[in-house]
């Protein structure tokens, strides 16, 4: 049906000066970079796009930036120290526009390294755990090349492609990465019950992985006829799903259907998916769009953030100055779920950082991105309790956010605050 070669053939085709763009999160294709950063002698100024991937980036070594150059759309850890030691850099995108840039050849690619479930019996293959811009991708590169690997699922939904849409194949057969859950802490579990008791029957999910979305969710056993609209999710809605709660039966949207555009976990959220029709996977220009989101009443979008000053504006994406990670799909779901009959839109954060830094602050960092504004946030929460911030004046938000505030910083920020606005 196809004929594969070797990746170090494969890879063969990017050229010096070429733009190539990596399928996302746990479907970044391995084999793929690891061959195609062996080749770092002979390639020159190849500029390498992608999101957040799990597993090794060797191109992201700072030895090697005269071969490679990292643009980030979102930045994981694996190249985070680019963006300091300069062979990377940061495009801040919504996800729910990142397709758009090639489509609209802002960012014309050259090659696509992508990662497909084994073909069926008709030729199709699926994107497995990862669609996000890589439909956009294959349908604007010059050449695309495919990872096909045995152990990646087959997934329902618009990651569905034909072999006649890839240029050269590379077998496969390799375990995806594995995302461990932490167990979540007495205060991400104090966070979580907060977040729980704002969310009602047949209410749409959107949250993000981690251990704050992971205790709401097992919060969540008596709740009824949830739905999951998101842009990714992992282990903790298996149990959902599997005991009724989750059944998307009151969504307006793919009723019936949990939708993502990535997912990371376990092998036993890869093993569930696969093959399975309720899950139902999408790019991200469809799973992110507000217009679409807004549709499902009662939609929730939870979501986090580095810090959140008095106003309610929230940094998501820097550490000041310093980029952290990216602006991702929060505001797309946040206004989408703004905008949703009944919806609610929630930062959930700690109310300080391990080191005791107030994340609840006077003003932001010189130099921090507002990644959500003033203007979108309903609800703040820490594990002291929940700021209703929609429809309140600058002087019941202040109030309200000094009250979920750690008490051992109450008086300072607030004294802080009163100090800016009178000077």
């Amino acid at each position: 049906m196809y004929k594969a070669i070797s990746a170090e053939d494969a890879v063969k085709a990017v050229k010096s000066n070429d733009r190539v763009y990596l399928q996302a999160a746990a479907a970044a294709p391995q084999v793929l970079i690891k061959a195609l950063a062996n080749r770092h002698e002979e390639l020159r100024h190849v500029e390498i796009c992608q999101l957040h991937t799990e597993g090794v980036a060797p191109y992201a070594n700072p030895e090697l930036k005269d071969s490679f150059h990292v643009n980030c759309f979102f930045i994981g850890q694996n190249v985070r120290h680019t963006i300091r030691v300069g062979n990377g850099s940061y495009t801040p995108v919504f996800l729910s526009e990142l397709p758009l840039l090639f489509k609209r050849r802002i960012i014309p690619l050259d090659v696509a390294l992508i990662h497909v479930s084994v073909p069926d019996r008709h030729g199709y293959c699926s994107l497995g755990v990862s669609v996000e811009a890589t439909l956009a991708a294959i349908d604007n590169a010059k050449y695309v090349i495919a990872q096909v690997n045995k152990q990646m699922p087959r997934t329902h939904g618009a990651g569905i492609i034909h072999i006649a849409e890839i240029d050269a194949f590379v077998d496969c057969d390799e375990p995806l990465p594995i995302h461990e859950m932490a167990e979540p802490t007495i205060i991400e579990g104090k966070i979580g019950d907060f977040v729980a008791g704002l969310i009602e029957d047949r209410s749409t999910l959107q949250m993000g992985i981690g251990s704050i979305p992971n205790a709401v969710l097992t919060r969540l056993t008596n709740h009824k006829d949830l739905g999951l609209h998101t842009e990714m999710f992992s282990d903790g809605v298996i149990d959902l799903i599997l005991s009724n709660v989750i059944n998307g039966n009151y969504k307006s949207i793919n009723r019936g259907r949990a939708l993502a555009t990535f997912l990371m976990g376990s092998k036993r959220l890869y093993d569930y998916v696969d093959d399975n029709p309720f899950i139902e996977m999408r790019a991200s220009n469809y799973t992110n769009d507000v217009s679409i989101i807004k549709q499902n009443p009662r939609m929730v979008a939870i979501n986090s953030a580095i810090e959140v000053d008095l106003t309610g504006q929230v940094c998501a994406d820097s550490i000041g100055s310093k980029i952290y990670s990216g602006v991702g799909g929060q505001m797309d779901f946040i206004r989408g779920a703004s905008l949703s009959d009944g919806g609610k839109a929630i930062i959930a954060l700690p109310s300080q950082t391990k080191a005791g830094i107030s994340r609840i602050v006077p003003s932001l960092k010189p130099g921090a991105g507002v990644v959500t504004t003033r203007a979108h946030v309903n609800y703040v929460v820490t594990e002291y309790g929940i700021a209703e911030l929609y429809g309140k004046t600058i002087k019941n938000r202040v109030k309200a956010l000094v009250n979920i505030a750690h008490p051992n910083h109450r008086e300072s920020i607030d004294r802080q605050y009163f100090d800016l606005i009178n000077t």
